[in-house]
């Protein structure tokens, strides 16, 4: 089968079967295209062609141009997916990328903010929203849910009023794969959100056609990640601390906070929507090295 078509066609096992996201399959895309290239140079334009020797040659043809190794482990995946699905569905006859391997990616831990940073930045929030300013509402109610509920960017934006019990203070969220989760959310993103669903957002909306999302823009349109990705690299500019001013700072934030507060961690893995442990207890070495800075700086014999 001819390899590219064959790519194209996991591309669509991927959309329609998996319910992988767009910006995912589109990482797959490029990274097989690229496989792709490599293959043809050498003279294989098939499946057939491919075999673990091939493979190999194009992770270290990647390793050599320089390729970080958490991207050297990403299209270790893409392919041993890829070729997983060649044999799963009789295209191939046996499984070239079952023993294939990458570097495994070096591991950083996530930006987490302090319990007083998280206080200043909402307080300050809260102030500016206290001009009624619908845009400043807004943002008081977005960063108090996205603290609250650790969602993803995507579940933020995505996050419809139909779906949201502002009684039971709970949120029903389409996370990766379009898998549905209800999220808790507590007193503070609640008060916060009923200043903004009871004045602000219809005067954004100022009679446009309702989209039905949560929040929306100056012109009535369903707010854009890239929106919500400035507010937070704004807000977390001049604050302290190494790793990426975005979204996820909030994400990974509220979920170690519930670990330092004691929540279990299988209970952190359901609200973040993680289908698996193992990803979860990324934040176990965030509040484990936080506990040493802890001692280090207070036990008198550290």
């Amino acid at each position: 089968m001819d390899l590219r078509a064959a790519m194209d066609g996991y591309a669509r096992h991927l959309e329609l079967d998996r319910g992988f996201s767009v910006h995912t399959i589109r990482g797959y895309r490029t990274d097989l295209a690229d496989l792709a290239g490599f293959a043809e140079s050498t003279g294989v334009d098939d499946t057939g062609g491919l075999d673990l020797e091939l493979l190999r040659g194009w992770l270290w043809r990647g390793s050599t141009a320089g390729l970080a190794k958490s991207t050297l482990a990403r299209r270790s995946a893409a392919a041993r997916g890829f070729t997983k699905w060649l044999a799963t569905t009789g295209t191939a006859d046996a499984d070239p990328g079952v023993r294939l391997k990458a570097p495994r990616p070096d591991r950083h831990l996530p930006r987490v903010l302090t319990r007083h940073q998280v206080d200043e930045l909402l307080d300050d929030l809260a102030a500016r929203a206290s001009t009624t300013e619908p845009n400043a509402v807004r943002d008081l109610a977005l960063i108090e849910l996205l603290y609250a509920s650790a969602l993803r960017v995507s579940e933020l934006v995505g996050a419809r009023v139909a779906d949201l019990d502002r009684e039971r203070m709970t949120l029903r969220v389409t996370g990766k794969g379009d898998k549905q989760r209800v999220v808790p959310f507590g007193i503070p993103a609640r008060r916060a959100l009923d200043g903004y669903l009871d004045d602000a957002r219809a005067a954004l909306l100022d009679g446009r056609d309702d989209p039905g999302t949560i929040f929306v823009s100056a012109r009535g349109r369903p707010l854009s990640t890239r929106a919500v990705y400035e507010l937070v690299a704004r807000l977390l500019a001049d604050l302290p601390g190494s790793g990426p001013a975005g979204p996820h700072a909030f994400r990974h934030t509220a979920a170690t906070h519930l670990l330092d507060g004691g929540a279990d961690l299988r209970a952190v893995q359901e609200l973040l929507g993680h289908a698996s442990l193992a990803t979860t207890q990324i934040y176990t070495h965030v509040s484990a090295e936080r506990l040493k800075e802890s001692y280090q700086l207070a036990h008198p014999r550290a």
